[in-house]
């Protein structure tokens, strides 16, 4: 139950396949920042357990083993990062948000889909897109457990004091991943001179699709700022988003 409190990319592990393909994910995320890739799983509190920090020996095995799962799926990657591994106890989303203070991007992952009763988000999801000190990246993954595949990176232009940062995080994103950018706006010249080596689609606002064209690829990941994602945790239907089908994919919350 060790306390980590160096600079790194964190995953938070709970021995589901979304959070495997979440710490997949994460990997370029490390590499392109130099930092190690920190998996973190998390005894939550149980109802009659004898004193807040007290687990048993099953809790701490059944920890060990997702992130030993967790970590081979990283190594089976074949890609250079640095790999660290915790198991702390409290509540799940509580537990990352304390690990966000020091984190340069706190990542989880999600197979939920659709607007629920209870929103798009889980509450260690929707804990974090509210209140952690740092990106957070809530990673999408299909039903059956496979990785979404890669597809288009959306972001939207306007008027936000924090938008300079979330596009300029939308082309880092495009450039690690080799994906196409789409700009959902028409100030769009300056980024292009700035990230020559990304491709860019110009959209018309509002639509998410480019003009006169087809769409050119699924959204696989939505890049937002603090104005979306104090919205996003409490989401419970549909809303007129220029990215088509925000938030129900990966998205990145940018905070700084």
């Amino acid at each position: 139950m060790n306390q980590l409190d160096a600079k790194a990319v964190v995953v938070g592990v709970n021995g589901s396949k979304a959070a495997v393909n979440a710490a997949k994910w994460a990997i370029d995320e490390a590499i392109g920042r130099q930092l190690p890739l920190r998996l973190i799983y998390v005894i939550p509190p149980r109802a009659g357990r004898a004193g807040s920090g007290f687990t048993t020996e099953w809790e701490v095995e059944r920890g060990e083993i997702a992130l030993s799962e967790a970590e081979c799926a990283i190594q089976g990657e074949r890609k250079a990062v640095e790999i660290e591994t915790a198991i702390v106890s409290g509540d799940p989303a509580q537990a990352l948000i304390d690990q966000s203070q020091e984190a340069a991007l706190v990542c989880v992952g999600t197979a939920r889909r659709g607007w629920a009763s209870d929103g798009l988000l889980g509450p260690t999801a929707a804990g974090l897109v509210a209140r952690a000190h740092c990106p957070v990246a809530i990673i999408r993954t299909n039903p059956d457990g496979s990785p979404t595949e890669l597809g288009v990176i959306a972001v939207v232009l306007n008027d936000e004091p924090d938008n300079d940062e979330v596009v300029h995080q939308a082309m880092e994103e495009g450039r690690r991943r080799h994906a196409t950018v789409r700009q959902i706006d028409r100030r769009l010249n300056s980024w292009v001179r700035r990230y020559p080596d990304v491709r860019v689609q110009t959209v018309a606002a509002g639509t998410g699709t480019k003009p006169s064209e087809k769409p050119g690829g699924t959204i696989e990941l939505a890049v937002v700022g603090s104005a979306d994602a104090d919205e996003i945790a409490g989401l419970v239907t549909p809303n007129c988003h220029p990215i088509v089908g925000y938030p129900d994919c990966s998205v990145l919350v940018v905070r700084h």
